[in-house]
């Protein structure tokens, strides 16, 4: 009962924040960061170990120059995320800007659905809010529960706004089957470590073994729906653009794990050019194959 109302409490709080101008927000992001960095170091083992290992071209000097620009973007990001509770249509459109998708909307107009390939790097919590607003299509965010059911409340809430119909991850198959008969976009991270049971395909990304989500893969096979790629762009400071990438438009035709390697080789390819704004945070290689003897 006492942590349900702490968390109760702390969503009142969320709310209340979400309602200052982002210019404000901001400043108190520069607070923030360096509460996380300087202070007590959030996550930095697991920040510097990642980066070293992803990235072992750099020299230990640039490896902390994508150390701090991550972590100040986190902290902008932490507000980004919290200003969604109150943010507009208006100023979603100004600042989450999608380029080139008239392609995907071609599919939607024709009655086809459409599955989006995205990850965890910008803002993909206000590239969710665009999605619903730039498609005219049912757009399926699919999505990991939190353990805090108030906060898992709140977050559902903020995330459906503009029409986004969340779907749990362990529902998709059965989101898949109502949203028969009718335009559909299910949109899915696929950057995420699976767990141990579920890691069943592994290779070579940023320099390590990892193992990948299917699920996105077995989906379009099964469907043959075409899967488009979200690349998101950090511009500058609260703005972001997305090409709308063609991954695959004939996924029947592709052979075993050839989507999950393309959607793996762009997100490489993007974590290369601007690594600060992934999320570095993440555990991402905690799992190792069987046959690792390290």
């Amino acid at each position: 009962m006492i942590k349900k109302i702490i968390s109760r409490l702390g969503v009142y709080f969320l709310c209340i924040l979400s309602f200052f101008p982002l210019s404000v927000l901001y400043v108190f992001s520069a607070i923030v960061y360096i509460i996380l960095y300087r202070i007590f170091g959030y996550r930095r083992r697991v920040v510097r170990e990642n980066l070293i290992n992803a990235l072992p071209e750099k020299t230990t000097e640039e490896i902390k120059i994508i150390e701090k620009r991550f972590y100040k973007y986190l902290s902008d990001l932490i507000f980004e995320i919290i200003k969604m509770n109150s943010i507009s249509e208006q100023e979603i459109r100004k600042r989450f800007i999608f380029k080139n998708k008239e392609q995907v909307q071609a599919y939607l107009d024709k009655g086809q659905s459409i599955l989006i390939c995205s990850a965890h790097y910008g803002n993909w919590e206000w590239g969710t809010l665009g999605i619903g607003l730039n498609f005219s299509a049912d757009h399926y965010p699919i999505y990991k529960p939190l353990s805090n059911p108030v906060f898992d409340q709140w977050f559902r809430e903020v995330r459906s706004k503009f029409g986004n119909k969340l779907i749990a991850m362990r529902q998709t198959l059965r989101a898949l089957q109502a949203s028969k008969g009718r335009p559909s976009i299910f949109s899915f991270g696929n950057d995420q470590a699976p767990s141990k049971d579920d890691s069943h395909y592994w290779t070579t990304f940023m320099h390590q073994q990892t193992s990948v989500q299917l699920g996105i893969e077995k989906i379009a096979k099964k469907t043959d729906q075409p899967i488009f790629y979200f690349r998101v762009n950090y511009i500058q400071r609260g703005y972001y653009t997305v090409d709308c990438i063609p991954l695959c438009l004939k996924p029947a035709e592709t052979a075993d794990f050839e989507i999950t390697e393309l959607h793996t080789r762009i997100l490489e390819d993007i974590i290369r050019a601007e690594p600060a704004y992934w999320l570095w945070s993440h555990r991402r290689w905690k799992h190792k194959p069987k046959n690792d003897i390290n």
